[in-house]
C-alpha cells in the first residue's frame, strides 16, 4: 500500500485566481470609495465656516430655505444667472442652469471629468459644444448651454431634471433632481425676485475696481438690464428699468465684490455692508435712493 503524500503547501490556480480577484474587487471598491469622497467634495460639500463664502436665503414653495456657496461658486453662478438676463430669459431657464452645472461641476470651471467633458457644464469638444478654449470661458458655455435649452420642447414648463437631461445626456439621469431646490433659491435671489436675499463674505477683496465692474456688468447683463451706468468718486451707480432687475443688478455686486474690491451695495432703503467678519445682513437706512449705488 502506497505512502500517503504529504500536502505540498503549494496554491492550486484556482486559489490563487481566487486570491487574485479578492484583490481586485478591493481596490475597485477603494477606487470607488475615493471616488466618492472626490464627487461630494467637488459637488456636495458647502464651505467650511472658515472659508469665505456667499449665502442666499429665499422661499421656495412655501418654505425658506438656505445655501452657502464659496465665493467660486458664487461668482460662477452670477455668470450663469447673468446670461439668462442678459437674453431676456426667465428665472426658470438660470434655475435649470444652476441645478445642472451644480450636478455637472459643483458650479467650478474645471478643466477635467469624464472622458473630454470640461467646463461648468462638462460640456465635451468632440460632441460638437465647442474647443477646449470656448467651453473653458463660463460665457461661451452658459450661452451654448442656453442655446440648447430653449430648443427642449417644453422647457418651460416640464419637470426640471427632465428638461436638464435633455440638454445633457448624461449617464446619471436623475442626477439633477437633488439640485433644484438650491438652484431655485439662487435663480430667485440672482434674477431680483427675493429682494436682500444674497450676502457674502470676503476676507482679502481685490482692490477697489469700479470701472472693472462696471464692464463686467455690461458684458454679463447687458445695457437692458443695468440701464446707465456711471462712477463717480468711486462709486459705480445703475439705472436698471426696473425694481426687480435692479436687485439682479446689486446682487451681481454683491456676489463679485471679492473681484472688485465692493464695500457696500445701496438699492431702494437697504444697504449690504462688508464686514471684517461674518456674513452681514442688509440693513434699513433712512432715506430711499434712486437705483443701485455700489461703493468701494
Amino acid at each position: 500500500m502506497a505512502a500517503a503524500r504529504k500536502p505540498s503547501g503549494r496554491r492550486g490556480p484556482g486559489r490563487t485566481l481566487l486570491g487574485l480577484g479578492c484583490i481586485g474587487v478591493a481596490i475597485l471598491l477603494f477606487g470607488a470609495v475615493i471616488w466618492a469622497a472626490w464627487t461630494y467634495n467637488r459637488v456636495s460639500r458647502p464651505p467650511t465656516p472658515l472659508e469665505d463664502q456667499c449665502r442666499v436665503t429665499a422661499v421656495v414653495d412655501g418654505e425658506e430655505h438656505t445655501v452657502r456657496l464659496t465665493t467660486e461658486q458664487a461668482e460662477n453662478a452670477a455668470i450663469i444667472v447673468g446670461i439668462a438676463l442678459q437674453r431676456g430669459l426667465p428665472a426658470r431657464a438660470a434655475t435649470i442652469a444652476i441645478a445642472t452645472a451644480y450636478q455637472e461641476s459643483g458650479i467650478r470651471n474645471i478643466d477635467y471629468g469624464d472622458r473630454d467633458s470640461i467646463g461648468l457644464f462638462q460640456q465635451r469638444p468632440s460632441q460638437g459644444w465647442g474647443t477646449v478654449e470656448e467651453i473653458m470661458d463660463p460665457y461661451y458655455s452658459a450661452g451654448k448651454f442656453y442655446d440648447a435649452l430653449v430648443k427642449i420642447p417644453n422647457w418651460q414648463t416640464g419637470d426640471i431634471n427632465d428638461v436638464a437631461q435633455a440638454v445633457q445626456r448624461s449617464g446619471v439621469p436623475e442626477g439633477y433632481r437633488k439640485h433644484v431646490t438650491n438652484a431655485r433659491a439662487i435663480g430667485s435671489s440672482m434674477t431680483g425676485h427675493s429682494p436682500a436675499s444674497w450676502t457674502c463674505h470676503h476676507s482679502s477683496p481685490a482692490a477697489a475696481d469700479p470701472d472693472g465692474l462696471r464692464d463686467y456688468l455690461d458684458k454679463t447683463l447687458g445695457a437692458g438690464v443695468t440701464g446707465e451706468m456711471s462712477v463717480v468718486d468711486r462709486q459705480l451707480e445703475a439705472r436698471p428699468p426696473e425694481p426687480r432687475l435692479a436687485w439682479a443688478v446689486a446682487v451681481q455686486g454683491v456676489a463679485q465684490g471679492s473681484r472688485f474690491g465692493v464695500a457696500s451695495v445701496t438699492l431702494e432703503q437697504q444697504r449690504w455692508q462688508l464686514a471684517d467678519d461674518g456674513l452681514p445682513d442688509w440693513q434699513p437706512i433712512d432715506v430711499a435712493i434712486e437705483g443701485v449705488a455700489i461703493g468701494f
